[in-house]
């Protein structure tokens, strides 16, 4: 056992055991995430952080495209959050008695429904997870009918309630038996109309952009979506964990589809700055008042960190820099150039299916080649298992060019880019450069993209 000063000193304890990290991650948690990390080459040591850029010990880059699943809307260590939480750790507040109202909840809540006017009060928990079961308990509580329906394909986290509305069966599989709640198509009214008609549906849970292949509603289903649900008094939830705060180009996705008014809506990621974990829930004044109908329900859904001074502090933080520094429209400007970009691809390159998209959340799928050669080996690599070649991709990217990706699902030949917010024409220019060069590599039909794909396929078949 090491031994350690009686005196707490981080820095040495890092500069001592940080070499650890992935001998201790697979000792005491999570055993297969340090595995596949040295099975994809992913097993990196980065050093510091800043804004859109990662280092390691020897000063090389990263270009991060990845925003910790969109944690770091604002990047790494951005200036003004650093200085809100060493303000709020000096001021020595009187936090979480409980039983008193601190000012800091009721600014960052303020502040937050200033974005979407139609809405009047914020219940703040700590993650995404946490603010879709606020979203699940309050509607059910609201209209007092049980079943809520969800997207196929959606992800809204995975603790038990949330699990219930994920439409992705990996991660629903040995989790039974969840809600009793019913997945529709994405942007299929019929369906909609069908399950409302049977009287026991509390909401509709939809994300205006899924992160899970980057589909976004069709134009018009937000919208239609809403007066069917109203007309069967039922809720429209909208999920914005990672679409929300600027991502898309507009301050909350479904902004982007005139007339729509979610009756809940759900944030976190971006507004904790990267910093300190929140989560928001934002609705209507009828709903928490009906869940908060008396004072004897005055403790009926809290959590235990919810409304923290450090994350209010971060919160109020990330809305004045995205004013500020215009974050809003720099993710609608440099999106727009990346994904044009990106587009202008598709006819050059057969392996390249689609790109898609909106602000600085952007999607690349990969299809099946016509060429004889390459189409043989994209048989293999999909015999094996789905959603190898898009990992082909993502390897190279940070192995030879040091850019962080990441594969957008399960079984999904779709590369998914959520950078963070800040990212300009050069870290554009940085992306699509190295993936030109990624893609000339798998076209010329050698070298060592496809050795690591015939690993990959090992991998894969070793593991059935």
């Amino acid at each position: 056992m090491t031994s350690m000063s009686k005196e707490f000193d981080l820095g040495r304890l890092l500069a001592e055991r940080g070499g650890e990290r992935y001998e201790l991650h697979t000792r005491h948690l999570n055993h297969q995430l340090p595995r596949m990390l040295h099975t994809i080459g992913f097993d990196k040591v980065y050093e510091r952080a800043e804004g859109a850029y990662f280092w390691d010990a020897d000063g090389n880059d990263y270009l991060d495209m990845l925003a910790g699943f969109g944690v770091m809307g604002l990047g790494r260590h951005h200036p003004v959050v650093r200085k809100a939480l060493h303000d709020v750790l000096d001021a020595s507040l009187a936090d979480l008695t409980r039983f008193d109202c601190q000012p800091l909840p009721g600014l960052l809540a303020e502040q937050l429904l200033t974005h979407s006017p139609h809405l009047d009060r914020v219940f703040f928990g700590n993650s995404g997870t946490e603010a879709v079961e606020t979203a699940l308990k309050f509607a059910r509580y609201a209209t007092g009918k049980p079943r809520v329906l969800y997207c196929a394909h959606a992800f809204h986290g995975l603790t038990t309630g949330s699990l219930s509305v994920n439409g992705e069966d990996g991660f629903r599989d040995g989790f039974a038996p969840l809600l009793p709640d019913t997945a529709v198509p994405l942007g299929d009214l019929d369906a909609l109309r069908k399950e409302l008609k049977k009287g026991d549906v509390a909401a509709l849970i939809v994300e205006p952009i899924q992160g899970k292949g980057v589909h976004e509603t069709p134009p018009g289903y937000l919208r239609a979506a809403r007066e069917l649900l109203h007309h069967h008094k039922a809720l429209l939830i909208a999920d914005e964990v990672q679409t929300g705060l600027g991502r898309t180009g507009e301050f909350y996705a479904y902004q982007h589809e005139e007339g729509v008014e979610p009756d809940l809506v759900c944030v976190a990621k971006a507004l904790s700055g990267g910093y300190v974990p929140v989560g928001a829930t934002l609705g209507k004044d009828w709903i928490f008042k009906k869940v908060y109908s008396s004072m004897d329900r005055v403790l009926v859904h809290s959590a235990s960190f919810g409304s923290n001074a450090q994350a209010m502090a971060a919160g109020l933080a990330v809305l004045a820099v995205m004013r500020d520094e215009k974050v809003v429209e720099n993710a609608r400007v440099t999106g727009e150039l990346l994904k044009s970009r990106l587009a202008a691809l598709v006819d050059r390159y057969e392996l390249l299916s689609e790109v898609r998209g909106r602000g600085l959340m952007v999607g690349i799928e990969f299809g099946r080649p016509k060429s004889l050669k390459l189409r043989s080996r994209w048989t293999m690599l999909q015999a094996a298992r789905k959603g190898l070649f898009a990992q082909m991709v993502v390897v190279p990217l940070l192995q030879k060019h040091r850019i962080l990706t990441q594969v957008s699902g399960d079984h999904l030949e779709v590369i998914k880019l959520i950078p963070p917010l800040t990212v300009g024409e050069k870290d554009v220019d940085r992306f699509v450069e190295a993936f030109t060069a990624v893609m000339d590599d798998a076209h010329s039909g050698g070298g060592l993209m496809w050795d690591f794909g015939k690993t990959l396929v090992k991998q894969a078949v070793a593991n059935r």
